[in-house]
Order: C-alpha cells, then sequence, then structure tokens
C-alpha cells in the first residue's frame, strides 16, 4: 500500500489550549471557558502541518487532483461542534483554517473597469463553516442529556475496579489537596483536577513555581483512566462508545462519498473535543494494541482517517489511518480492527457501520432520552426529520385548536365593535353613521 495514492482525508481535530472549565462528573454539563492564544497558535500550527501533508504536490500523501493554491468549497467541508466548549471549538478551527488556507494574493477579482480587487488581509480565504448544535443535531456532542450514558458512568463508579483503583489514587488526591483549592479530591473529579492543574500550569506563573514535581502527570494519569472508563466500552456498539458512534456516521458516509468518482467531496474536516478520540480508539480496537492511545489526547491532536486507492494489481479502495498527539508529535499509523497495514474500505465500513447512530431518533432510543422534534444532519448536509412522542404531538394540536378558537372569538368581537362606530364630527349628517361604515367596509 505504500505506492497508493490519496484520494481524499477526513480529519477529526481537537480544540487548542483554553482556559480550564468545569464538568459535571455525571451528566458531563459544563461551564463555559475561553480560547487561548496560545490555543489559536496551536490549531494553526496545525492547519499548516495539514497543509504541508495534503495539499502540497511534493508531500507523499497529497490528495490527488485537490485544488491548493485557492479553497475549492466544492472539495473542502467543515464541520465545527457548537456544544461543550463551543466557541473555543470553533475559534480552533478558525484557526486551523487560516493554516489549512493562508492568505493568497490569487484571491482576487478584476472587475469590469480592469480594476484588481485583493480580498482583505492580503487575500483572506473564507471557508464556509457547519456549527453543529446538539439540540438539532447530535452527531458531534451525544454524550450530554442522555440517560442511558449517565447510567453507564453511575455503573463505572461502582465497579470494583474503580474502587480498587480510588483506594490507589489516594496518595495523589491528599498530596493534590492544597493546590486544587476546595474542588472535591476524588477520583470520580479526575478530569477536574487535571484540568485545573494543568491550566493553572501553563498559564499561572506563580502556581507554576509552586507546583511540586510530577503532580501534573499524576493528574494526567488518573484522568485519563477516568475519561477512559467513561467513554469506551468493551463492545462497539454499546452506550460507552457513544461519543465514536455518533461521529461514525459521518466517517463512513464521507468516504462513501469520496470514494465515488461523481462526487467533489476530497477534504473534511471535523473539529471537535477529545470525546470522540477516546471512543473511537475503543471500537476500532486500536487502545487495546496502543494503551497510551486510551487516555485524553493533548490540545490540537488530530486523526486523519485517509482514503486511498491501491496500485495494480489491487486497485481497491483501502483505508489508512494516522493520529498526531498534539503539535509536537510526529504523524503515527494507527492500524483499525487489528490489521497491520491499511484496511480495505469495504471491510472498515462493514465492522464499523452496525455501531453508528445515524439519526436523531435512534440517539434518543439508545438514550431513553425524551424530546421535541429533532433532526440530524449528515456530511451531505441534508436533513431528515423525525415525529416527536404521540403526548406531544397532542399537546400540539390542543394547542393549534385553542388558538384558532381565540381567534375566531377575537375577530367575531372585533366585527361586532365595527359596526357601533360613529365618524368624527356632527350627528345631523344626511347619511346614517351605520350605512357610510357598511360602505366604507364594501
Amino acid at each position: 500500500m505504500l505506492l497508493s495514492k490519496v484520494l481524499g482525508v477526513i480529519v477529526i481535530a481537537r480544540n487548542g489550549d483554553r482556559y480550564n472549565y468545569y464538568q459535571d462528573p455525571y451528566t458531563y454539563a459544563a461551564s463555559n471557558t475561553e480560547t487561548t492564544a496560545l490555543g489559536e497558535v496551536e490549531s494553526h500550527t496545525l492547519g499548516a502541518q495539514l497543509r504541508s501533508t495534503y495539499f502540497d504536490s511534493k508531500s507523499p500523501s497529497y490528495i490527488e487532483g485537490i485544488r491548493s493554491d485557492l479553497v475549492d468549497n466544492n472539495e473542502v467541508k467543515v464541520r465545527v461542534k457548537a456544544g461543550v466548549e463551543g466557541t473555543v471549538v470553533f475559534d480552533s478551527a478558525i484557526a486551523l483554517l487560516q493554516g489549512l488556507f493562508p492568505p493568497s494574493p490569487n484571491n482576487k477579482i478584476v472587475l469590469a473597469n480592469e480594476t484588481t480587487v485583493v480580498a482583505p488581509l492580503g487575500g483572506y480565504q473564507y471557508v464556509p463553516v457547519e456549527t453543529v448544535e446538539p439540540g438539532n443535531d447530535r452527531s458531534l456532542e451525544s454524550w450530554t442529556d442522555c440517560p442511558a450514558f449517565e447510567k453507564h458512568i453511575k455503573q463505572f463508579y461502582a465497579s470494583d475496579d474503580f474502587k480498587k483503583k480510588s483506594q490507589e489514587a489516594q496518595p495523589f488526591f491528599k498530596a493534590a489537596k492544597d493546590y486544587v483549592f476546595g474542588r472535591p479530591t476524588t477520583l470520580e473529579n479526575a478530569w477536574n483536577i487535571y484540568d485545573f492543574i494543568n491550566s493553572e500550569l501553563t498559564h499561572n506563573k506563580t502556581y507554576a513555581h509552586r507546583l511540586p514535581p510530577t503532580l501534573v502527570e499524576q493528574a494526567r494519569h488518573w484522568a485519563n483512566y477516568h475519561e477512559s472508563g467513561v467513554f469506551s466500552d468493551p463492545e462497539i456498539n454499546a452506550v460507552g462508545n457513544i461519543a465514536g458512534r455518533t461521529i461514525l456516521h459521518t466517517i463512513l458516509t464521507s468516504l462513501e462519498r469520496i470514494s465515488f468518482n461523481g462526487d467533489p467531496l476530497q477534504f473534511m474536516l471535523l473539529q471537535t473535543t477529545y470525546q470522540p478520540f477516546i471512543s473511537l480508539f475503543s471500537q476500532t480496537g486500536i487502545a487495546q494494541e496502543r494503551p497510551q492511545y486510551a487516555g485524553v489526547p493533548d490540545y490540537s491532536s488530530a486523526l486523519a482517517i485517509e482514503l486511498r486507492r491501491g496500485s495494480p494489481p489491487d486497485v481497491r479502495d483501502f483505508v489508512r489511518l494516522k493520529f498526531k498527539n498534539g503539535t509536537s508529535g510526529n504523524w503515527e499509523d494507527v492500524h483499525a480492527f487489528g490489521h497491520r497495514s491499511d484496511i480495505p474500505l469495504t471491510e472498515f465500513i462493514y465492522r464499523a457501520e452496525n455501531a453508528a447512530i445515524t439519526s436523531n431518533q435512534q440517539w434518543k432510543q439508545i438514550c431513553s432520552a425524551r424530546g421535541v422534534f429533532s433532526t440530524f444532519a449528515d456530511n451531505t448536509g441534508v436533513l431528515n426529520y423525525f415525529a416527536s412522542e404521540s403526548a406531544f404531538t397532542f399537546a400540539y394540536v390542543f394547542v393549534t385548536l385553542l388558538a384558532l378558537y381565540s381567534v375566531a372569538k377575537f375577530i367575531k368581537r372585533s366585527r361586532a365593535e365595527a359596526r357601533r362606530v360613529r365618524l368624527e364630527g356632527a350627528e345631523n349628517l344626511p347619511v346614517p353613521a351605520v350605512q357610510v361604515v357598511e360602505k366604507r367596509r364594501i
């Protein structure tokens, strides 16, 4: 497969650095946070690295035939998670795209009067971004407001292994207590402890000078154990893998589009948070082969899913996975479903498609969730509408009929009032006022 050519790529990218924020250990509802200049630089760097890898014709991974001087919006599609950490993820996507498609003097237009106009900022390229709000589309944030997932979390906390690890972690939590300023020092809260320590170590000089050596590494170890247990499951289609199951739908349909010669799509960017990485590595067996990938990836990490066409005699389409842990790491090949090389596209789809959640309605059934009308957008941008629950339908019909009845009464009352209207001025007009009103109404 070394001589295979790249037909297209799907990139799943984590957001860049941000200020710390809180996630509820049981529901994963979260507080607000903001991106930092460091985070924007990290995402911009990742974008430049993606450009040199896939948009440079001299690169061995160059996407065959893709336009590299200016963005072609038919060939490139961007979807951005707009739920938890939404503003940070959006900012990261914009910074990444600035590195992927830097300003170009070729981004210009010649007017009828022969005047040449270059886009602002030296030819800045404006790439359309589709934000994915969990209120409308659960494909990029499926773990919040999901009762079945919350049940999975509680079962994980109640497991014998978790109780054993909690006892093992007590020396760390005792040492960390003076550096987390009242935050609960329990294994259930391990992610919040790590996120706070890591953020303060990065942004707070005084804190960084006081923090004992290895404390942040220990915090990350326990956060990795915690998040891996929450966002993975032994079975590929179990609820613990829900973050990967919903994003799989976009991955599989995008691969099919890229493989089809009549579809112009060649590059898909899915800007998201860390949770889908953990689930996907669990579902594909990568975490079992490489346990270091079972935890939280660094800021601006990326998973590239390449679709490659083999060289003769085997000209089938193959999938190659590459992972880059942060901007300082190198791309590493990771292999799905026990393969030691590229996996045929047909096999990849066959083994993954039954785990994919393809609609909000299916998500609701799996989560045992209740809600109103919902839509689920796939990578084609087509929205599928689903009916709400029967109780809501009855309530909707009742409210509609009540509104119609109120409107009818209002119209009837208004007409009655109109008949009592008198024109201004003297009453001794040659024509009765009521008759004048009736004529005006005609």
